[in-house]
Parts: C-alpha cells; sequence; structure tokens
C-alpha cells in the first residue's frame, strides 16, 4: 500500500486564490497565500517524491522544520516534540557514515521509497564525503552530530563549541565541498568564524548536553532534536531481538521521532523488516526538511 498523497487540488487551490486576489484586499490574499502554502507543504508528500513500486511504504508529507517554532525536540529530552498525528513516525539515523553498513541502510529505505534524517559525525564525513554525497543525493535529509561524538558535558565551553562547530563544518565540506562560516556569534570566542549548516538539525551524542550550548545553539536558529523513542541498538542483540524490542515500543507511543545508528550491523539487517512492519501495520513517514529549504524533498534514489 503506498501512502503517497496524491488527493490535494492543487489546481483548484491555484484558481481560487487567483479568483480571491481580484476581490479581497492586499492584505487578505497574501495571508490566504500562505496559508494555502502551508497546507500544500502539510498534506503533499509523494508527489514530489514519486515511487516506482506502488506497494512501497514511501512517505506521507513533508514537515517543514521551523527552528525559531520547534528549537528542541524530542521527548526523551524536551517537554516539546514534532506535531505528528497517529501512526505517524520519523526516521533519524546516528553516527555515520560508515562505508560497511550505510549503504545497506540506504538500500533498504530506497526498496521502501522512504526518506530519513542522518545526524552525521563530522570525522568519518571528512574521510569518507562520497558517501556523504550519496546519501543526500538520494534525497534524506543531512544533519549535524559534532565532530567525534565526545560527551559535551564533560568537556570546557570553549572545547564544547569547537567540537560542535568542527563537526559542523566537516560534514559542510563534504557535502558541499566548502564549509559555510558566518562571523561571530560564538559564546566565549565573538568574532571568529562559525560554521553555518545549510541543514538547521543538530543532536547530541549521549543526549547529553549543557544550557551555554542549549543557548547558542538557539541563537544560530538550529533545531536540537532528541527522540520519542529509540530501538536501544548501541546494546549489542540479534536484529530479530531488536525489532521485537522497537515494534513493541512503537506500539506503546504509537507515533514519534525514532532513533537508529546505521553504523550498527544488527541495525542494518533490521531495517527491511522494520520497515515491512511499518507498512503492515499503516504507519506513516514523515520526511523532514528545513521551513527555509527552498525546494520540496529529492525523489528517492535506487541505491547504487
Amino acid at each position: 500500500m503506498s501512502y503517497r498523497c496524491t488527493h490535494y487540488p492543487i489546481g483548484n487551490a491555484k484558481r481560487n486564490a487567483k479568483y480571491a486576489e481580484r476581490r479581497m484586499t492586499a492584505k487578505f490574499t497574501k495571508a490566504l497565500g500562505t496559508a494555502i502554502a502551508a497546507m500544500m507543504i502539510w498534506t503533499a508528500a509523494a508527489q514530489a517524491a514519486e515511487c516506482p513500486r506502488k506497494d512501497a511504504l514511501g512517505i506521507s508529507r513533508v514537515l517543514r522544520v521551523d527552528p525559531a517554532t520547534f528549537p528542541r525536540v524530542g521527548l526523551k529530552s524536551f517537554p516539546q516534540t514534532l506535531p505528528l498525528g497517529d501512526h505517524e513516525v520519523v526516521l533519524t539515523f546516528d553516527d555515520g557514515p560508515w562505508a560497511a553498513t550505510t549503504p545497506k541502510v540506504l538500500a533498504a529505505l530506497a526498496r521502501e521509497c522512504v526518506l530519513a534524517t542522518f545526524f552525521l559525525k563530522g570525522k568519518p564525513a571528512s574521510e569518507q564525503p562520497e558517501l556523504v554525497r550519496r546519501i543526500a543525493a538520494q534525497g534524506h535529509t543531512i544533519a549535524h552530530h559534532t565532530w567525534s561524538h565526545p560527551n559535551i558535558k564533560h568537556l570546557k565551553p570553549d572545547a564544547a563549541i569547537a567540537e560542535i562547530d568542527k563537526g559542523i563544518a566537516a560534514v559542510e565540506k563534504a557535502l558541499h565541498g566548502t564549509a559555510a562560516t558566518t562571523p561571530g556569534i560564538a559564546m566565549a570566542n565573538p568574532g571568529i568564524a562559525i560554521a553555518t549548516p545549510s541543514t538547521p538539525f543538530f543532536r547530541y551524542p549521549y543526549f547529553e548536553m549543557t544550557p551555554a550550548t542549549l543557548d547558542l545553539l538557539q541563537k544560530r536558529g538550529i533545531t536540537v532534536f532528541g527522540a520519542d523513542l529509540w530501538a536501544s541498538d548501541w546494546e549489542p542483540m540479534k536484529p530479530a531481538r531488536q525489532l521485537k524490542l522497537l515494534t513493541e515500543r512503537l506500539q506503546i507511543a504509537r507515533k514519534g521521532i525514532i532513533l537508529l545508528h546505521d553504523p550498527k550491523a544488527q541495525t542494518a539487517a533490521m531495517m527491511p523488516a522494520f520497515l515491512r512492519y511499518l507498512r503492515n501495520n499503516h504507519y506513516r513517514v514523515v520526511h523532514l526538511v528545513p521551513a527555509a529549504a527552498a525546494t520540496a524533498a529529492a525523489s528517492p534514489q535506487n541505491p547504487k
């Protein structure tokens, strides 16, 4: 069963907007146009991601995440999470890229035409830039997870900021060939060049954070992600056991941001069965992009 959204009457909406423009004030027309655009973002996902398999899981919609509205999300760490409906899930992967397993995860996602968000570490991203670009080319969202995965709470303030910035810069360079920077808003070192991510999504290693770095990331307009549930795949277990654990937790939560780790072989092995579970039990996958993104999510591509 495909969850592509095809029912929204885009043509009618455009004609109605033109008719309204002739009859309403300029201010009200602008507000109407904004509302129509917002509705289309929330309801039309698969028109931007057509899938050749009619029985694939697919994505149900694209959710644009605005850091001003959602500076911190994920109920495991924060009181707020993303506005997901019943049986809606967001798939996120930490700690990649990893040559031995990330391609297997990408292949499983591609078979079901599913898009996810990958929180990449800077060091492996700098060592495997072609894999970073491959993840992005298949339509997935690239996010950030420090340079080397330390516990930020155990670092001095300057070192914590440097670890975050170095990771962001490395992923941006791997992705775009250059590290985007903007002049100084660092707390401890005003005036230094600071990595500005093209996707302003960040997740702390171990979900360990400090008030100072949280405030800094919010000032920079970067959403901090926690999670709503996870597979505990940092613990060694058989893929079948991990699948059972994750699906039992999902049956209780019924929705949410799911944390997985693409470098884990057990997770790569579990993914095809987990995606089948989502499809067979009528879950819908929501794909995240930045609110400022100029275009809709790219179509999933076949793994290479």
